[in-house]
């Protein structure tokens, strides 16, 4: 897995943020898929991803605070939390997935009640 290499969103991605803000109170003005880069975090293989509007670098971005949360259930039963949050400016910043026993994510799943 490569750090601090930035790549377009994967489909399953865009569909678990698209979730994310629809339960949050924030709009977004942009195209998640044409917009928005990411970049892996060092998290164990969880699958959380800093997150980069276009025209946004990483230099002096500060943690602003959660706006959505979600659970699903990993394809080996296990519980995943979902959340997005933004930065003090209020542009998304991480889309932080906790996997509960740590271990690495095998697929975000098609449906996430």
């Amino acid at each position: 897995m490569e750090y601090n290499k930035m790549r377009k969103l994967l489909k399953d991605e865009v569909r678990l943020l698209e979730l994310l803000i629809k339960k949050s109170s924030i709009i977004i003005s942009y195209n998640l898929e044409e917009d928005l880069e990411a970049e892996i975090m060092n998290d164990g293989g969880m699958g959380s991803l800093k997150l980069f509007p276009k025209g946004i670098s990483s230099d002096n971005r500060v943690f602003g605070k959660q706006i959505a949360e979600c659970m699903f259930l990993d394809s080996d039963g296990i519980d995943v939390i979902a959340s997005l949050n933004i930065d003090d400016k209020g542009e998304l910043f991480e889309l932080d997935i906790w996997k509960t026993d740590f271990s690495s994510l095998i697929r975000i799943p098609e449906i996430i009640s």
